[in-house]
């Protein structure tokens, strides 16, 4: 173990093997420990908080393990108009935040023609501008890009081609990939995931994830615990084991891309009441508070659970500052590009 380390720490690569290793360890401490080493000597001990706006609920898409699939009848559906979506944005940005997520289902009812003008007019408030939407054209990656984002999340979940296109009905994992070299392509800081403890999932498939993000190489790296939402087929899952492994992976990520923005996500703090802090304290270095009406935040249900639902904005921005420094870090002034730590060193 100590050797691996030792290894990850000089050289930021690890064979699939060593990664297993690393996964299967029943003494992760040591791993957390030097993952938080690295987090510290390469991005510093600045939090980097980015405004969450979950703007639609509608999806086109039926995945197995999502709240927000479309064959969930008793999801509750909610589209932002434009002008709500701007406002909010508005309001983030009025709280301190100097990036704003928009985040949503797969909606055919946001064109590029409909948000195009959205980013535009966000752009206008000196924020950077994150989407997470899900899979795209191409084109409408670029005109996203020219109207002014600087991001985009599309995590890729697992990269298990079969388990892929198993949970995810319908939809192709090599266009996935496709989506995510475009974006690559075209000067987007590109983001990933993987959502662990998937059923099937194995620790090659878990240690194939993170390859796979240090060879794309992704600028984010979202690492979630599944939590099985009760209305999609796998809602009979269990979730025992998922928020340590999801910590591992975490923490291994961190050792393979040192300099990555790594976010300490929601569904850990799902699972744990200390959830975020902890991952904050194994390598993460971002966190994304919702700023999305309270009205609209428990009808964005990918999983069951999820907290701060019925805090406003304000309220999330306060809390959030006062547990990072809760544990001697800060909130970072900047908008958090990948490799500002390196460049202002």
């Amino acid at each position: 173990m100590q050797h691996l380390l030792e290894k990850a720490q000089q050289t930021h690569s690890l064979t699939r093997d060593e990664i297993c290793a690393l996964l299967r360890t029943t003494d992760p401490q040591p791993l957390f420990q030097t993952a938080d080493q690295v987090r510290k000597k390469y991005v510093g001990n600045g939090v980097y908080l980015r405004g969450l706006i979950e703007f639609s609920s509608y999806c086109k898409n039926d995945c197995m393990y999502c709240g927000l699939r479309r064959s969930n009848r008793r999801a509750q559906r909610y589209r932002l108009t434009p002008e709500q979506i701007v406002d909010t944005a508005r309001q983030a940005a009025e709280l301190g935040y100097k990036t704003v997520v928009l985040q949503s289902g797969e909606d055919a009812w946001f064109s590029t023609d409909t948000l195009c003008p959205i980013i535009r007019e966000i752009k206008k408030l000196d924020v950077a501008i994150t989407l997470s939407m899900g899979e795209k054209t191409r084109e409408a990656y670029a005109a996203y890009r020219a109207a002014g984002a600087d991001r985009y999340l599309l995590r890729i979940e697992t990269t298990d081609k079969n388990l892929y296109e198993k949970l995810d009905p319908g939809m192709s994992f090599d266009n996935r990939v496709r989506c995510l070299h475009d974006l690559k392509e075209l000067g987007y800081e590109v983001g990933s995931g993987s959502l662990v403890g998937l059923p099937g999932q194995t620790p090659e498939s878990l240690a194939d994830d993170l390859l796979f993000f240090k060879n794309l190489p992704v600028d984010m790296a979202g690492i979630g615990p599944f939590i099985p939402h009760p209305h999609t087929p796998l809602g009979g899952e269990t979730t025992d084991g998922h928020f340590e492994l999801a910590l591992k992976m975490m923490a291994i990520m961190r050792l393979l891309l040192p300099d990555s923005n790594i976010p300490a996500t929601t569904a850990m703090e799902t699972l744990h009441p200390q959830g975020r802090l902890l991952a904050l304290q194994c390598g993460a270095n971002v966190v994304m508070p919702n700023v999305t009406a309270t009205i609209y935040r428990k009808q964005y249900e990918l999983y069951p659970g999820k907290v701060c639902t019925g805090d406003s904005a304000t309220s999330c921005r306060g809390c959030m500052q006062a547990k990072i420094e809760s544990i001697g870090r800060f909130v970072s002034p900047g908008k958090g590009f990948h490799g500002d730590y390196l460049k202002n060193r």
